[in-house]
């Protein structure tokens, strides 16, 4: 087994993470959704979130995002401690989530899509008017610094791959100020051919000094990308890891519970001698009511 982190000696250079979690605890009356649960986020790093369905992974986002406040522990920025009492008090602090839904309008171009209410006017006042060239502009070299060349900034972003679509959202937060983009599982409806360019502006944003939480189930989408990796399971966490500590394949065994998993190869093995050893006894049955057959035939 690796061995385990301890968030305390990582630095990255020195200076304090972006964000910290420490003993995060959030109860929803009697049911205990996270328990203890420690993390931090350095600038150009990706964080891995790793977990199965029912982990904890959408409980500790919408913790870190200001949608839900800890019922114990603290979350540090820059190594003070914040209370975020919406999502809006998180964006005001550099934290951005790109939600699985993304939060887009298909028919709406991919421009008012990217700017979503926050559109540049022409001077000021009522007659000021939407900035319609300008926006068009920054969108598109926006969307150019992540390798995706928009001809057409007015087209709906409705025509876009889905990967496409991810890294609008995912642009849109840089160039509003993010500095720790959170990702909801932002390769799980995708192909192949398009989790690579997600993954490819993940990287991106990491060598432009932005945090990065990449929330997912899929260990080979996360461990190409990530500098090191949080596990959790029911709740609680295993620690975190960094990727020189840590295999592929023991983070995988880790998100699936290693006790669970020799469980269930027990439990398999067995299942297959019970089979094999029921086989045989059919095999013998069948041959002996075959020799019988065969005798009174020959009685005959």
């Amino acid at each position: 087994m690796a061995a385990q982190l301890d968030p305390s000696t990582r630095t990255n250079g020195g200076g304090p993470p972006l964000v910290e979690l420490r003993e995060i605890v959030k109860r929803f009356g009697s049911v205990i959704a996270l328990s203890g649960v420690t993390m931090k986020v350095h600038a150009g790093e990706v964080m891995c979130l790793l977990g199965d369905n029912g982990a904890g992974k959408s409980t500790l986002i919408k913790t870190l995002s200001g949608v839900h406040q800890p019922t114990e522990g603290e979350i540090l920025i820059d190594g003070a401690p914040v209370v975020m009492r919406s999502p809006r008090d998180a964006l005001d602090r550099g934290i951005a989530t790109v939600y699985q839904d993304l939060a887009m309008i298909p028919l709406m171009s991919i421009t008012r899509n990217f700017f979503m209410g926050r559109e540049p006017g022409r001077g000021k006042g009522p007659l000021g008017g939407f900035d319609v060239a300008k926006a068009n502009q920054i969108a598109r070299s926006e969307m150019g610094k992540i390798g995706i060349d928009v001809r057409d900034p007015s087209q709906a972003v409705g025509t876009l791959s889905g990967g496409e679509r991810q890294c609008v959202a995912i642009a849109r937060a840089v160039h509003f100020g993010a500095r720790v983009l959170i990702l909801d599982e932002p390769t799980s409806a995708l192909g192949v051919k398009q989790a690579s360019v997600v993954l490819r502006y993940i990287a991106q944003a990491r060598a432009r000094g932005l945090g990065v939480i990449f929330i997912t189930h899929n260990v080979h989408h996360a461990y190409p990308v990530g500098d090191a990796f949080t596990i959790l399971n029911r709740g609680r966490t295993y620690g975190t890891f960094q990727k020189s500590e840590v295999s592929r394949e023991e983070v995988l065994n880790m998100m699936a519970g290693g006790k669970e998993l020799d469980e269930l190869s027990a439990e398999l093995a067995e299942f297959s001698r019970s089979d094999t050893a029921a086989a045989g006894a059919r095999e013998r049955a069948m041959a002996e009511e075959l020799h019988r057959e065969a005798e009174s035939l020959h009685g005959h």
